[in-house]
C-alpha cells in the first residue's frame, strides 16, 4: 500500500458522496490553479529555503527554522489544515516514516496556516511525534511561491462544509498553501521540491527519503 493508494480511496469515497457536479467543479478549479502560472513561480531545487519568517510550533512557541536547517537536513511538508482528510493521511504516512528520516540524520516539520491550537489538535489526533508549525499569514508559503487565495467558485462549498479558513488561519484570509514537500540540505539549499496543485495527490514519504540518502552518504 502506498500513500497515493489511500488518497485515491479517499477521493473515490468523497466523489460518491458529493456527486458528479461538485466533483467536476473541484476538478476544474484545481486545473485553473495549475494553469495560473503558480508552479512556474514556486521555489525549486537549487533555491535557498527562506528562513526569515516567523513560525510558531503547536505549543505556541517561536520556532527557529534557520537553526534547524543549519544543523541537519530537513523535510518541510506543507498541508492545508487538520480539516483536510487528504492532509491527515499524508501526515500519518510521514509519522510512519519518521524513524527512517531520523535514522538518516534528518528532521521533519509540517507547516500550515492554521493557528497553533488547531495545529496541536492535528498533531494529537494523528499521534504525530514531529513538530507541526503555524505559518501565520502564510509568509513562508508566500516566500516559496505556494500560497494562493481560494477562488470564488469553490469558496461557498468550503463554507457549506464548515471549513472556516479565516477563523482557523486567524488572519481573516481564505488562503491556502499548495500541498508541497521540500527536501532541504543542511545549510538551507533545497535539494528537491515536490509541489502539486491537486491536493488529492501527494509525494510519497519514500520519495523524500530517497532524496535524503545522498546527503547522508
Amino acid at each position: 500500500m502506498t500513500l497515493q493508494t489511500d488518497l485515491d480511496a479517499q477521493r473515490t469515497g468523497w466523489e460518491s458522496r458529493v456527486g458528479e457536479t461538485i466533483a467536476r467543479m473541484i476538478a476544474g478549479d484545481i486545473e485553473d490553479l495549475r494553469s495560473s502560472g503558480i508552479l512556474e513561480r514556486a521555489a525549486r531545487a537549487g533555491d535557498a529555503l527562506p528562513t526569515g519568517t516567523a513560525l510558531i510550533d503547536q505549543r505556541g512557541r517561536p520556532f527557529d527554522l534557520a537553526a534547524l536547517v543549519a544543523a541537519k537536513p530537513v523535510i518541510v511538508t506543507f498541508y492545508r489544515g487538520g480539516w483536510c482528510p487528504y492532509c491527515n493521511l499524508e501526515l500519518r504516512a510521514y509519522q510512519q516514516a519518521l524513524p527512517a528520516i531520523r535514522a538518516a540524520g534528518a528532521e521533519l516539520v509540517a507547516v500550515s496556516f492554521e493557528r497553533p491550537d488547531h495545529a496541536l489538535s492535528t498533531a494529537e489526533k494523528n499521534d504525530l511525534a514531529f513538530t507541526v508549525l503555524s505559518d501565520t499569514g502564510g509568509a513562508l508559503a508566500s516566500a516559496l511561491g505556494i500560497r494562493f487565495t481560494l477562488s470564488d467558485t469553490v469558496r461557498p462549498f468550503y463554507e457549506k462544509a464548515g471549513h472556516a479558513l479565516p477563523e482557523r488561519n486567524g488572519d481573516g484570509s481564505w488562503a491556502l498553501p499548495m500541498p508541497a514537500t521540500f527536501v532541504v540540505e543542511r545549510g538551507g539549499r533545497i535539494r528537491a521540491a515536490f509541489i502539486e496543485p491537486d491536493y488529492r495527490r501527494r509525494v510519497d514519504p519514500r520519495a523524500a527519503l530517497d532524496m535524503l540518502s545522498p546527503m547522508a552518504a
